[in-house]
């Protein structure tokens, strides 16, 4: 597909965050043309998450307004800078280790919201708009750094893909790869902690490694249908299923005869980290963090529960290398193998993206993906 926009800046809509803790004003912005290195791609859907959510609410550390959000996109590649070719990357030590999936090469750039050259792509109301973790995909059209976008199939429906771009890879991830040595082993015991797009990734992981049993931990009732859809086979409402003074980690050692091999923290919550860790099984129990906390907070646990054999650990993007992986869990999601269409609660025009975000903040949405190309 050729575009006669190639090689010219492009007006278009796009949804702009002009201060923290304001609805986003649907503007006309100017995307500038790609420079070296930089793709400019149509975006066509987008999905919304609760990343998007706090940097918006101005508790991120890293967030500075007036920007363009959005991180979950697909669309259509219209045209590229000098020396794109296949998007190469291997050139950060990060890259080089073979150790992890985070890649250090744009990183800086990236959390003060400019493309690595150092200067926006954006412009609106004679002002310079930045960008978002490298994509900004509330924006019909963005620009994006040759290794921050991955060429999948053009068979695999958009509205569907743009959400591998964040929570559903990020959950599934962790079960499959960063929990233990490559994945949680078959007939291991989980517990999830929160059951959002994130935490029911991570239970769909989990049933695809042939976990034995699956407590998912959340204080909304109307979680458990969810969780028991993707293949839990517990659920505790720490809220109000729990004896007097027993806490949660206490019920889930019990359930489990001494705790379980695998925890996951989807919340974000640092005290529910703590119960995650302490939920887990003396010897080998591994607690992995997913959920983000808000700047300034710190976990704290005994270090006894470490001595004694539990391990703490992180991961992001689930420690999926998206340039290198993705295109596997496209594929993986086209022939039935990796649940997508059944977390799309919600959608909406990109004119409707702030009663999308009041949506995701009701609870009963998992995930609400947007149509970018519908005012």
């Amino acid at each position: 597909m050729s575009f006669e926009t190639a090689g010219k800046p492009i007006t278009c809509k796009a949804a702009v965050a002009w201060e923290a803790g304001k609805d986003l004003s649907v503007e006309d912005v100017e995307v500038g043309v790609p420079r070296a290195g930089e793709v400019r791609i149509q975006i066509h859907y987008t999905g919304v998450c609760h990343t998007d959510a706090y940097m918006l609410s101005g508790k991120d550390p890293e967030g500075a307004f007036p920007v363009i959000a959005g991180h979950e996109g697909a669309g259509i590649v219209e045209s590229v800078g000098e020396g794109v070719e296949s998007v190469k990357c291997k050139e950060c030590k990060f890259c080089k280790s073979g150790k992890t999936n985070l890649c250090g090469k744009i990183r800086a750039t990236q959390g003060k919201g400019v493309m690595p050259d150092g200067t926006s792509r954006f412009k609106a109301k004679g002002k310079d708009l930045l960008h978002f973790m490298g994509t900004s995909t509330f924006s019909q059209y963005t620009v994006v750094a040759e290794i921050s976008c991955v060429k999948v199939t053009d068979k695999a429906p958009m509205d569907r893909t743009c959400l591998l771009g964040c929570g559903i890879t990020t959950g599934y991830g962790a079960a499959v790869i960063s929990a233990g040595n490559g994945g949680i082993e078959e007939g291991s015991t989980v517990a999830v902690f929160g059951a959002g797009c994130v935490g029911l990734s991570v239970i769909q992981g989990a049933v695809k490694n042939k976990a034995s049993k699956i407590i998912v931990v959340d204080v909304n009732d109307s979680k458990k249908e969810w969780a028991t859809k993707f293949g839990a086979t517990d659920f505790v409402n720490p809220a109000k299923d729990l004896k007097k003074d027993e806490t949660i980690q206490a019920r889930l050692v019990e359930m489990t005869d001494g705790g379980l091999d695998y925890t996951f923290d989807c919340t974000g919550n640092v005290h529910v980290m703590r119960s995650a860790l302490e939920a887990c099984h003396k010897g080998w129990g591994e607690s992995i963090i997913i959920g983000v906390a808000a700047a300034g907070q710190e976990i704290s646990t005994r270090p006894f529960q470490l001595v004694t054999g539990r391990r703490w650990k992180g991961c992001a993007f689930g420690g999926v290398k998206g340039r290198t992986q993705m295109g596997g869990l496209v594929d993986d999601y086209m022939t039935g193998k990796l649940k997508v269409d059944e977390f799309i609660t919600h959608r909406q025009n990109l004119g409707g993206i702030n009663q999308a975000f009041h949506d995701m903040h009701d609870g009963d949405c998992i995930r609400c993906v947007v149509d970018m190309q519908k005012v």
